[in-house]
């Protein structure tokens, strides 16, 4: 199935009228129905209905089209990050990192990297907590994760960054956010937002909190889900350190306990180009600021 396949079977899928369709491609009507039917005849199964009326989207045809519609998206980025790649760069380095933590430092090191290789474009994938599948089969090539992660993963370099201590996320007005540190006791009786795909680490900790029968709790979805209810004034939580995007948004105060977490980068032990050198001493001395 080609793209002009796909866009007559998406347009239509929106009008269900084959002339309003066309006049919206800028192609004939006869067309829009050639293209409709020989993308049917490929797949086996008729994605509309005719009438005088027009086209109604069949059972088959209407589920077929969500997943399509989320396809020609994605084809559409690709083709356009691929038109700016082969315009302006030469090589790629993507790197797997935490949602909202490298706003604090993934710009300027960027433009630094810039400087020494203006060549080569720097793409953010961003992962959330828990190592990158996509590192993993060799389509990310430097990904920010924590040691526990990697130990027994093959063929790939570790480079240490630092230790991330829990910190308790509140509002800059919550009486909490007052304190130097924050220890157990401080949070009984206030309601914690727990879950969210938090690591092994963290999770012990919110669990010895929900075990002590004495702090509310409410599970998240995610860390960003989470930090709109903290937002609202709802709840607090624990979250490791190096999720502090340096925004000033939330007071982020240390939390007393011994859990956390050792954050590295990684690389691919057969990656032995001179950029991905560069980028990871750059990506490790913008962190110094945070063991």
């Amino acid at each position: 199935m080609n793209t002009k396949q796909i866009d007559a079977i998406l347009e239509l899928s929106k009008t269900l009228n084959f002339n309003r369709a066309a006049e919206k491609l800028y192609v004939s009507q006869p067309t829009l129905s050639y293209e409709i039917k020989e993308a049917e005849r490929e797949i086996g199964f008729a994605i509309f209905e005719r009438s005088g009326k027009g086209a109604v989207l069949t059972p088959a045809g209407a589920q077929f089209c969500v997943a399509l519609r989320a396809i020609r998206e994605e084809l559409k980025n690709a083709i356009e990050q691929g038109q700016n790649f082969s315009k302006k760069y030469d090589d790629d380095l993507s790197i797997g990192l935490p949602v909202r933590s490298v706003l604090a430092y993934l710009p300027k090191v960027m433009q630094q990297f810039a400087k020494k290789f203006p060549q080569v474009s720097v793409s953010p994938k961003f992962n959330g907590f828990y190592a990158s599948e996509a590192f993993l089969r060799g389509e990310q090539d430097i990904l920010f994760a924590m040691d526990f992660e990697m130990k027994h993963v093959p063929n790939i370099k570790v480079h240490p960054l630092y230790t991330s201590h829990i910190q308790l996320v509140s509002r800059k007005d919550d009486l909490l956010a007052k304190k130097k540190i924050i220890q157990e006791k401080d949070l009984y009786g206030r309601t914690l937002l727990v879950g969210g795909g938090s690591p092994p680490a963290l999770a012990r900790v919110q669990k010895r909190l929900m075990q002590s029968g004495k702090v509310h709790y409410f599970n998240s979805a995610n860390h960003d889900t989470t930090l709109v209810q903290v937002a609202a004034g709802k709840a607090v939580c624990l979250s490791p350190s190096f999720f502090n995007d340096f925004t000033g948004e939330f007071a982020w105060t240390p939390f007393a306990c011994e859990e956390h977490f050792n954050c590295v980068l990684c690389t691919h032990a057969n990656d032995k180009r001179e950029s991905t050198k560069l980028l990871v001493e750059l990506l490790c001395a913008s962190h110094k600021h945070m063991k």
